[in-house]
């Protein structure tokens, strides 16, 4: 899916709307690293969005960093769907994309304060790892080898 399209838009502000009522210094997409919509289509990445009785309820992105490593973007899974797996599948999703382009390792950023992402991200396999970008909002960095699941 197109990270341009309506469904995409729509999630993605309600991403950066929810980030800026939960990050204790509010959040401003100007000062984040970015991840331009080119970077998240292919063949440079993937985005994702995850549907609801036809509405958008979630969704990521996965930007491929060089031949064997890729980054997951703007993981966002909207309150009210959250408990149902909604986030396992898109991440799911992105592992399945990730695989197909042959990468071997996925890694992310996120913050202290999204401690739901930190639980799936651990379930999921991936491990805190050293900081590997100067995100102005992570405090935590993960990782996952591919070849290892």
């Amino acid at each position: 899916m197109s990270p341009r399209g309506a469904a995409a838009r729509y999630c993605l502000d309600a991403y950066f709307r929810e980030l800026a009522t939960r990050f204790a210094g509010g959040f401003d997409s100007a000062r984040t690293n970015p991840a331009p919509p080119e970077v998240l289509s292919p063949p440079a990445g993937y985005f994702v969005v995850a549907t609801l009785d036809g509405a958008p309820v979630g969704c990521g992105g996965l930007k491929i960093v060089d031949r064997t490593v890729g980054e997951i973007k703007r993981m966002w899974v909207a309150p009210a769907v959250r408990g149902l797996g909604v986030g396992r599948r898109i991440l799911e999703s992105l592992e399945a994309h990730a695989r197909r382009a042959h990468l071997q390792m996925l890694r992310l950023d996120t913050n202290e304060t999204l401690e739901e992402a930190h639980a799936l991200y651990r379930r999921a396999g991936y491990r805190e790892t050293a900081p590997f970008n100067t995100e102005p909002y992570a405090q935590l960095w993960f990782a996952k080898d591919l070849g290892a699941t």
